[in-house]
């Protein structure tokens, strides 16, 4: 029995990742891809109906992005969501 619940901490802890990274990674992602589309956090925020200081807390990781607001921003940048959430 205990080796089952050894099993599922370290699947929980280890295999999946935490949520700040999670958000540090889609963060890095999505600024990565904005430049390279050559777009400013506030081109891309009003490409995709969004406030341009949300932007920027989204690509810094301070604010978690829902899948509705990540698929308006990979849509504004010809993307996939899959595309931005690749290394997660």
């Amino acid at each position: 029995m205990l080796g089952r619940a050894l099993s599922a901490f370290l699947v929980c802890c280890y295999a999946v990742p935490q949520r700040n990274n999670v958000s540090k990674i889609l963060g890095e992602a999505i600024r990565a891809e904005r430049i390279k589309a050559g777009l400013s956090q506030e081109q891309l925020a009003e490409k995709a109906d969004l406030a341009r200081n949300y932007v920027g807390n989204i690509e810094r990781a301070e604010y978690k992005v829902t899948v509705e607001v990540l698929a308006r921003i990979a849509k504004a940048l010809n993307l996939h969501v899959s595309d931005l959430t690749r290394d997660i």
